[in-house]
């Protein structure tokens, strides 16, 4: 099955569209871009051994909830960077420095050295993988709509979608709004937005007639703008095209770095076995529902099912 559009989030542009260089410590938004030797030598890479070394991990997040976000403490937090913080102190680093990016500048702020790994959630595809590394999964979550109270267009799926003749609500750089594309929906029935604060504001205003993006979310969104009336439809697969598109998020790391990709993934497996990856994303939303056994390998050839 070829799911190259397996992601929550579309890796769209190139690294001439990056919108990178805010660093995040200590509760204050400050300028800043420190580059590193980015190449990996045939061995695996030395990244790990360079993190021990300084013991700070430069984490890649976009503010997204609930995968990576800064909270109101000023703090680096979510699914991601909760899970990655547990297992880089396993593998002997302490400390973590945050560095904000547009989603869409992730890969293109890795590969250039802005930060030394990718916490924000990122759903591992074929086409994401021929750019980075990726680590095993550690959560695979569906997707959903976020509606005007009342679901008055009786909407549930790309498919209602495209036969009711609604407008599509997505983000800017995100695998749905290729969905959008994909199935067919002309250019004025696909309202980009450039995050998730104006997409709400941007249904609620009726701007486009739902939201598209994880289940998990909109659930988190939503929690920050209680009283709206809006709602979540139920959580479902995306078809485009005959074909099913999961959705499994990982770890990136910039290419060729296989020794600490396969040194986070033994730490990874036996959280996971342990039931300790449940225990740090539930406070996220996150449910027994979402924990899975996809690889890596599987989700980058697009035979996952």
């Amino acid at each position: 099955m070829n799911n190259s559009r397996l992601s929550r989030r579309g890796f769209l542009r190139g690294a001439s569209g990056l919108t990178l260089g805010v660093a995040v410590g200590g509760g204050a938004l400050t300028a800043g871009c420190t580059s590193i030797n980015v190449s990996a030598d045939s061995g695996g890479g030395d990244l790990l051994e360079r993190l021990r070394g300084s013991g700070t991990v430069r984490m890649g997040f976009a503010n997204e909830r609930p995968f990576g976000f800064i909270n109101g403490q000023g703090d680096l937090t979510g699914e991601a960077p909760e899970v990655g913080k547990e297992i880089f102190r396993r593998l002997g680093v302490e400390s973590f420095e945050p560095k904000l990016a547009d989603f869409s500048s992730l890969i293109p702020g890795l590969k250039a050295g802005l930060f030394d790994v990718i916490a924000a959630g990122m759903y591992i595809t074929p086409d994401r993988c021929a750019e980075i590394e990726f680590t095993n999964p550690d959560y695979n979550a569906p997707a959903a709509l976020l509606l005007p109270e009342g679901n008055p267009r009786n909407l549930s799926d790309l498919q209602s979608i495209e036969e009711s003749g609604a407008r599509i609500g997505v983000l800017t750089g995100s695998v749905e709004e290729g969905y959008a594309a994909d199935i067919g929906l002309p250019g004025n029935r696909i309202v980009v937005y450039p995050d998730q604060s104006s997409g709400i504001d941007g249904v609620a205003a009726g701007r486009s007639d739902c939201l598209m993006l994880t289940r998990l979310s909109l659930n988190s969104a939503l929690q920050q703008r209680r009283g709206m009336p809006l709602e979540i439809g139920e959580p479902f697969v995306p078809v485009v095209n005959g074909e099913e598109m999961f959705g499994a998020g990982g770890f990136g790391f910039r290419k060729g770095e296989t020794a600490i990709v396969d040194a986070f993934n033994r730490e990874l497996a036996s959280m996971q076995r342990s039931g300790e990856i449940l225990k740090l994303t539930k406070p996220f939303g996150f449910a027994q529902e979402e924990m899975t056994d996809l690889t890596a390998a599987d989700l980058c050839a697009g035979t996952a099912s």
